[in-house]
């Protein structure tokens, strides 16, 4: 049967069950629940699905540079909350630094500070000068302008209580701001994940939602076809 299946998964299950799984994890079902409804171990269905988070933080692998109106921000992943530290303060958060082309997609990253340094050498190798650069007032993106970005929006994400990401003219970072409610959203329905995993979530989120108008099941398997997951 393993046989049967060594052109999409060099592993000891059937075809059709494999089928199962990746159309369930397609549609973000976690593993435990693709367990009972397939049947299979828990260990099987959470070992399927780590191979495949691998195989999507392969496929988000991409060079080219961001163009058009960008939107940048950075964000902290954890408890919301630890003996007294919040945000970027909170030792046990995670800081995550995101860049979103409008009407396209995300590319996001763990970062070991929200520096000036730290954050300007990804924008610089990851957006095209001539792009339309809208960030908040944080001040590592003091200077962008100086770096050769001559189109540069701040604005404040609190200027009004009831409408925190403000919005001007079209100047505004509410794409970015939603693509973290979405990863957060997610994060949640895991119940916490282990610092170990974060990397291969968070890229398996970069891209989910870059291909959310994709058949999600039918890029994978295309993938899996090309090159066998590989127990």
């Amino acid at each position: 049967m393993a046989q049967k299946n060594a052109y999409l998964f060099r592993g000891r299950i059937s075809e059709r069950k494999f089928r199962d799984l990746l159309r369930l994890f397609a549609v973000d079902i976690t593993a435990d629940r693709a367990a009972v409804l397939t049947g299979l171990s828990h260990n099987t269905t959470a070992a399927l699905d780590r191979l495949l988070r691998d195989r999507m933080a392969e496929l988000a692998q991409d060079s080219c540079p961001f163009r058009g109106q960008v939107e940048i921000d950075e964000s902290c992943f954890g408890p919301s909350r630890t003996h007294g530290h919040r945000g970027r303060g909170n030792p046990r958060k995670v800081p995550v630094f995101g860049i979103l082309e409008r009407g396209g997609r995300v590319h996001c990253q763990i970062v070991q500070n929200c520096s000036r340094s730290t954050l300007h050498a990804i924008i610089a190798g990851r957006v095209h000068l001539s792009a339309e650069v809208t960030t908040d007032g944080f001040r590592s993106y003091d200077g962008l302008v100086e770096a050769g970005f001559l189109r540069h929006h701040r604005i404040n994400k609190y200027a009004d209580p009831d409408h925190p990401v403000f919005s001007e003219n079209g100047v505004h970072i509410n794409g970015i701001e939603s693509f973290w409610s979405y990863a957060k959203r997610r994060h949640q329905k895991f119940n916490g994940l282990r610092r170990s995993s974060f990397p291969a979530f968070l890229k398996e989120t970069e891209f989910r939602f870059n291909t959310r108008d994709q058949n999600l099941y039918k890029t994978l398997l295309r993938s899996c076809r090309m090159k066998p997951l590989r127990q």
